[in-house]
């Protein structure tokens, strides 16, 4: 019976009562063994050592190094009591043959058995269990290249650029004037239409590459107005209509046919509209061909209309316009809804401006608006001026009576967005400019696998033409 749990009611322990006292008590009342393991000799005989260490007094250290009290109940439970029991009576089960590892050296943790064959063997073998220790970090990976693939293989991305509260796309309608020139003034050739061809593939492409929406206007179907003059001024009833056509669209982008987009990779959004106080400016002394008086100096007028540019703010801007050598061009140009270009529309369509000034305006519709910039003072705090290079660049043929501008003609190092063959039916080929630029916008825009081809197809053409060259020295100097 052991009573080192129990407190003894005597001091220097042991019991007072008879039979509690074990035989191995000494005069001090200190229970201990007469005999240490201490005083054990090597050969079994006893050793007499003064200094004898108690039994009592060895489990109380014992006790203080393993931090427990000395009235712990630990492994004093049932289950601790008979875990080993319990478990051995146990049904075991059988899966197979034993397969005894305790005299192999165990794998799995990182080590693996030598690999003996070939060397594309252990090559391959090696590979795989590099794949298979990196298997998370390539799972990620995969998964990622995969999802990229899904998005860009599938309309996804174009329900992503389309979505208003996404890309944004279905805000802008691109406008397209198509079939110019035949079924109203006159027939057209085959050049003529090659041109068209080209111009409305290229626009197709590009919108729906963005999700913007085209408006491809057919100009043979035009309506004949009362007076002659009236037909140049469909711009101005085409935009009108699109904006009742496309009810949620914001802006609208006008496109002549001589046009052609030459970096579809540019979204409005991004060229343009992400930053458009940085892209535009709104005072016309930066640019001036015109020569108009800006801003006015009307006393009777706000604070907003005699400021040069206006309010500066963004959301007040409902009209861009480029300007080239002769003033305002609407070959390439935007338009923002809002009821001041609602208003702006209907006094740009008005029949009395047409009718009186039709003898003077040689420009039609463009003409007709910078007579409303010069003297509405209405009209100048929406209106936005863009680099003509910006959207509206001109080949070399145009405007060139001073040489090449850098503010107005295309620069290919610089890759700029939109080139437009203004004028080229006076006097130049539209159709060499269209093909041309065509090819170059195809060049710039290659793939890397397109401009590996290409460089292998060089390299093979320039391989050839040295081995010609090198037969025919070899020709003559035979001869």
């Amino acid at each position: 019976m052991s009573l080192s749990r129990s407190p003894s009611p005597r001091g220097g322990g042991g019991w007072a009562s008879p039979g509690l006292t074990t035989p191995y008590d000494n005069m001090s009342g200190k229970s201990s063994p007469r005999r240490t393991y201490g005083d054990v000799k090597e050969n079994g005989s006893a050793a007499t050592n003064s200094d004898n260490v108690t039994w009592a007094s060895a489990k109380a250290q014992s006790e203080e190094a393993k931090g427990y009290p000395s009235f712990s109940t630990r492994n004093n439970g049932f289950f601790s009591r008979h875990a080993r029991k319990i478990s051995t009576s146990l049904p075991t089960f059988s899966m197979g043959a034993r397969r005894d590892f305790s005299d192999k050296e165990k794998l799995g943790r990182g080590r693996w058995p030598p690999i003996h064959g070939s060397r594309t063997v252990r090559f391959l073998t090696m590979a795989g269990r590099i794949a298979w220790r990196l298997r998370l970090r390539l799972g990620i990976i995969l998964g990622l290249f995969l999802a990229y693939l899904l998005f860009y293989v599938t309309p996804l991305h174009r329900a992503y650029r389309r979505a208003a509260w996404l890309g944004g796309g279905s805000k802008y309608v691109v406008i397209l004037a198509a079939n110019q020139g035949g079924g109203v003034m006159e027939w057209k050739g085959p050049r003529e239409w090659a041109i068209e061809r080209d111009s409305v593939r290229n626009k197709k492409k590009y919108a729906k590459k963005w999700g913007y929406d085209l408006e491809i206007v057919d100009m043979s179907t035009k309506k004949r107005y009362a007076h002659e003059w009236r037909e140049s001024w469909e711009k101005v009833d085409t935009i009108r209509n699109c904006m009742r056509k496309y009810p949620k669209a914001e802006w609208f982008w006008w496109l002549d046919l001589n046009t052609f987009i030459m970096e579809p990779s540019y979204s409005l959004q991004s060229h343009i509209f992400n930053d458009l106080t940085g892209n535009t400016y709104r005072d016309i002394n930066i640019y001036n061909p015109l020569n108009i008086s800006h801003p006015f100096k009307s006393p009777h007028l706000d604070a907003v209309a005699r400021s040069p540019t206006g309010n500066s703010r963004k959301d007040s801007i409902h009209l861009i316009v480029p300007q080239d050598c002769g003033g305002f061009n609407l070959g390439s140009f935007f338009v923002h809804r809002s009821i001041w270009t609602d208003r702006l529309l209907d006094i740009w369509w008005d029949p009395v401006g047409y009718e009186q000034k039709h003898m003077e305006w040689e420009h039609k519709e463009q003409d007709a608006l910078e007579h409303l910039y010069i003297n509405q003072p209405w009209i100048r705090p929406h209106t936005a001026f863009i680099p003509q290079r910006k959207i509206n660049s001109f080949p070399m043929g145009a405007c060139s009576d001073n040489g090449e501008d850098a503010r107005i003609h295309y620069s290919e190092r610089d890759r700029d967005f939109v080139v437009n063959m203004a004028g080229c039916e006076w006097g130049r080929d539209c159709w060499g400019e269209m093909y041309n630029y065509r090819e170059l916008s195809n060049k710039l825009n290659r793939t890397p696998w397109e401009k590996f081809k290409d460089g292998l197809s060089d390299g093979f053409k320039a391989m050839k033409m040295k081995f010609a060259k090198q037969k025919e020295e070899d020709e003559d100097v035979k001869s």
